[in-house]
């Protein structure tokens, strides 16, 4: 099977609150990390999360088939990364492209309607991600598989239809409503582009702003777990129904209710269980726990780096010029005039989960 069509699918209007305030504890030692690291606090004296952060790496949520390990030497880091699909990708299009007529009979001789997304369009890292000076072979931590413990009621929530007929069948992404990566969460996520993150404070709120199709959670904050109320629960929510708030140096969020068409880790009765806190300067340490009886035959989660983007987002157009669901509604409707059956062909999206090596 031809390398491009190995990747996966996996998964503006901004309301943002008030502007953050300066930050008034600047870190005694900016190369101290960890424990030894002094966390910067907002002038309202809460830990100071704010900027640009991306978990843009070959570090995907499933531990790949490759390694039973989550933490990795630098040797297997290095391994990994050489056998990984886009570094494979990468080589594949490394230099000046043919574009006589039998160069590109062969490459599209594979029918794979999705080589528009060359390695120009990709943007997913060139390594794999420390977590806490640690090499990791996926986010998920727990089970020590590092494998998302679904049920049969899970695998069938996360089976995507074939049908390319019908504008309801097809996901939300396509509807420009959600992202393809799920990024914003819960849980946050990185794929093939789009993995930078905005986090802006007030004394009220938290939000985090998703690069990935400007997905937005606003995050009200309360003094304590003991505080923490949701909405009603017959009002689903994009992104899910989140409350934070403050414990000690870490921003624990607490996530309900999620919109069951987004398709997000927890169902309507499940919760995730967020926890965010300064490693160091240039990272933040992300904590996750995903619990939902009918998804998953046992709670999971994980660790995940947030590193420090001297990159801003960029706003994500989805809809301008973009022709594709009324070009495969329209060729559905040929097809059904013509009494041919509708082709289900492989493509490439931007995945989360890239089957390295295979």
């Amino acid at each position: 099977m031809k390398l491009m069509s190995r990747l996966l699918l996996a998964g503006m209007i901004i309301a943002a609150p008030a502007a953050a305030a300066q930050q008034t504890t600047a870190p005694a030692e900016a190369s101290k990390e960890g424990a030894a690291y002094t966390k910067p606090k907002t002038s309202w004296g809460v830990p100071d999360l704010q900027g640009f952060w991306t978990n843009t790496s070959f570090t995907s949520m499933q531990r790949t088939p490759l390694t039973t390990k989550l933490v990795l030497s630098e040797e297997e880091a290095a391994s990994l990364t050489r056998r990984n699909t886009y570094t494979a990708a990468y080589a594949e299009e490394a230099g000046a492209s043919k574009v006589d007529k039998e160069s590109s009979d062969k490459l599209l001789a594979d029918k794979n309607p999705a080589r528009g997304y060359n390695t120009f369009w990709m943007d997913p890292g060139k390594a794999y991600a420390k977590v806490k000076g640690e090499y990791r072979s996926s986010w998920i931590t727990f089970p020590a598989n590092g494998r998302i413990p679904y049920s049969e009621a899970g695998i069938a929530a996360n089976t995507r239809s074939g049908n390319f007929d019908d504008y309801e069948a097809r996901p939300l992404p396509e509807r420009c409503l959600m992202s393809f990566t799920g990024g914003a969460g819960p849980v946050m996520n990185n794929g093939m582009y789009n993995n930078t993150y905005q986090i802006v404070q007030s004394p009220n709120s938290v939000m985090i702003l998703t690069e990935m199709i400007h997905d937005v959670r606003v995050i009200p904050i309360v003094k304590s777990a003991a505080e923490a109320k949701h909405g009603p629960s017959g009002i689903p929510k994009w992104g899910g129904d989140a409350v934070g708030w403050y414990e000690g140096d870490t921003l624990v969020v607490e996530t309900v209710n999620s919109h069951p068409k987004q398709r997000s880790f927890i169902s309507p009765g499940g919760k995730v269980t967020e926890r965010y806190s300064r490693w160091s300067d240039g990272q933040l340490f992300y904590e996750f726990k995903v619990e939902d009886s009918k998804l998953y035959k046992e709670a999971w989660g994980g660790e995940m780096a947030l590193n420090h983007s001297a990159e801003p987002l960029y706003e994500y157009a989805c809809h301008e010029g973009n022709y594709a669901l009324p070009g495969i509604l329209a060729g559905a409707r040929k097809l059904e005039a013509e009494g041919r059956p509708h082709p289900v062909e492989k493509a490439i999206f931007a995945g989360v989960d890239v089957p390295d090596g295979e």
